[in-house]
């Protein structure tokens, strides 16, 4: 799901995984995920850094809670 398009509730818990930059997130733990959340992107680079997206999906994810409550 897009992050633009993600809408947590406000009462449930979140955790976030963040895979490698190079080999990404296990299958393992993407079977045992609800939910995996894309950083739209737009040109012809199609990824960020690792620390970078964190910043991101953070922010992304504050935002939507403040305006919860």
């Amino acid at each position: 799901i897009s992050l633009e398009a993600f809408e947590p509730k406000a009462e449930e818990k979140v955790a976030l995984i963040f895979g490698n930059e190079v080999f990404g997130v296990e299958e393992e733990v993407l079977q045992e995920s609800d939910t995996c959340i894309e950083i739209p992107q737009f040109g012809t680079k199609h990824s960020l850094n690792i620390s970078v997206s964190i910043g991101v999906v953070l922010w992304g994810l504050v935002k939507k809670f403040k305006f919860q409550s």
